[in-house]
């Protein structure tokens, strides 16, 4: 497969955005990929606007959320801070953003369940002990209690990593990441910056930076990792869950208190986000290359041509973009990019 040149790329960045006054913007309410839009990801992670979909997709989670937990005896909420901000220095627990409640008072104190097998696994000591070496991030918590109202401990905790927490101020947050596992919560994070390294050494790197350096051997843009601290946090195993550009959100499992289990699609509360807040129609157009496309590895740049490919094919068919996402075409890069230019120029 021919793979383009870094100033081939460039090119495309800097061309792209000026074929608008050619050809009238495609757009649609339904995010056309399949799982993240790397076009929405792109543009908050250079241009800012994270703020606003972190707010966003925490209340459509804890809807979602509560779907499945309320039949379990379980319930989620939103704490007070949607974000542990850069400037705050709280002393104690950290507030969340969602917490998860148990509403049974024996449950809490019953074995935990088994272990999870699909997911990489690795061990929770290797990764957290030498927490000071780690990155930071922004993510949503998920609590258990008996009494969501009455300061009951969780039994999970949910972080969605924002791009300026993902960066700086590590120190605090892995602290307090590493004190609240310590106590036995189930930890999941969610990473969906592929900008920024993994908050783990021991995850393989994707982020290319500026240098555009070689992509490492089985990193991944995405992430959702459980940590399951029990029954000794030091004896506990972290699943990592990684994806590409253009494939699902995994359904992933979180170990609850007892034997009970939540195996959560994190799939179709992000499109529903992204759909209800129109972030998609007001700020992706298909006919333009994600910002910073060279951020992509070669599969995934290849997978958002293909991807921008079938979108513009059924714009181009008059077909109805909400009713979509498209099949995509299995195309080289230099194909789809080609393809990319015959479509978005006007007969």
């Amino acid at each position: 497969m021919y793979n383009f040149s870094n100033s081939e790329v460039a090119f495309y960045n800097y061309w792209m955005p000026h074929r608008e006054q050619l050809m009238p913007p495609v757009r649609s309410v339904k995010n056309q990929y399949l799982g993240i839009s790397a076009h929405l990801h792109s543009l908050w992670q250079k241009e800012g606007g994270w703020k606003d979909f972190h707010t966003a997709h925490i209340v459509y989670l804890v809807a979602a959320l509560k779907t499945q937990l309320l039949p379990l005896g379980y319930t989620a909420g939103i704490e007070h801070s949607l974000q542990i901000r850069r400037s705050e220095h709280t002393e104690g627990r950290p507030e969340s953003d969602i917490v998860i409640y148990d509403r049974d008072p024996v449950r809490p104190f019953l074995p935990a369940g088994a272990a999870l097998a699909e997911p990489t696994v690795l061990p929770v000591p290797e990764l957290l002990v030498d927490y000071e070496e780690l990155s930071e991030y922004r993510a949503i918590g998920i609590y258990p209690s008996t009494t969501r109202f009455a300061g009951g401990e969780p039994v999970a905790w949910i972080e969605l990593l924002s791009p300026s927490n993902k960066l700086q101020d590590r120190g605090p947050y892995t602290e307090r990441r590493l004190d609240l596992i310590k106590t036995g919560v189930v930890y999941v994070e969610l990473d969906y910056l592929h900008e920024s390294p993994p908050t783990l050494s021991r995850i393989p790197n994707y982020a290319r930076g500026r240098r555009r350096r070689p992509p490492v051997d089985g990193a991944y843009p995405y992430h959702i990792l459980v940590i399951d601290p029990r029954p000794e946090w030091y004896e506990g195993q972290l699943f990592n869950y990684a994806f590409a550009v253009d494939e699902p959100l995994p359904q992933v499992r979180i170990p609850l208190n007892g034997d009970d289990v939540l195996d959560f699609n994190f799939g179709p509360p992000y499109h529903h986000t992204l759909a209800e807040t129109f972030f998609a129609y007001e700020h992706v157009d298909y006919t333009q290359m994600p910002l910073n496309f060279d951020r992509y590895d070669a599969a995934d740049q290849t997978r958002i041509a293909a991807r921008m490919v079938a979108v513009l094919t059924a714009a181009r068919q008059g077909l109805d973009l909400e009713r979509g996402p498209f099949p995509a075409q299995v195309l080289s890069l230099a194909d789809a990019l080609a393809e990319i230019e015959a479509l978005t120029t006007p007969n």
